[in-house]
């Protein structure tokens, strides 16, 4: 019988086994959300939302982890990611917010 690996969690945007997830406020803290629903996130897709969408974006167009899976703006980082055996990355926030 193979032996199973502890201590795997799985993204709900990537659908990748990472080694950790982080939580994600579907509705932003900011915006109203802090206790409502989460869902689990690998940090490098934790980031890249963030980095890519305003919270009151987040708050109006992206409420599901299926609108966050078929948004526009994620598609080719999702393609990108997909395939890569990492947990974390590097990424700046930028100043547009």
């Amino acid at each position: 019988m193979p032996q199973q690996r502890k201590d795997i969690s799985v993204c709900e945007l990537c659908n990748r086994e990472v080694s950790f997830v982080t939580k994600h406020h579907l509705l932003p803290k900011q915006e109203g959300g802090k206790h409502t629903e989460t869902v689990g996130l690998c940090q490098p897709c934790h980031s890249t939302i963030h980095l890519t969408f305003s919270n009151q974006e987040l708050a109006r167009s992206f409420r599901t982890i299926q609108d966050l899976q078929k948004a526009e703006a994620l598609q080719k980082y999702l393609n990108w990611i997909k395939n890569k055996n990492i947990d974390k990355i590097k990424n700046r926030r930028s100043g547009r917010r």
